[in-house]
């Protein structure tokens, strides 16, 4: 799970594998795989590096070497 802030200052962990992508509009826009989206006060790279780094962390990368 990755740490993101709503606009309204809420902190919360989301799975990063439910994310679809990510729109800068331009406010960070997560559009989740159901069809959610979700608006964070992060910028887009520092969502991408929290992904990178919970993959890293989970072992993702050792299979897309």
């Amino acid at each position: 799970m990755i740490e993101v802030t709503h606009l309204s200052g809420k902190v919360f962990w989301i799975n990063p594998h439910q994310i679809d992508y990510i729109e800068k509009t331009p406010d960070t826009t997560l559009c989740m795989a159901n069809g959610n989206r979700i608006v964070v006060k992060e910028d887009v790279e520092s969502v991408i590096q929290r992904i990178v780094e919970y993959r890293k962390r989970i072992g993702a990368f050792r299979n897309e070497e």
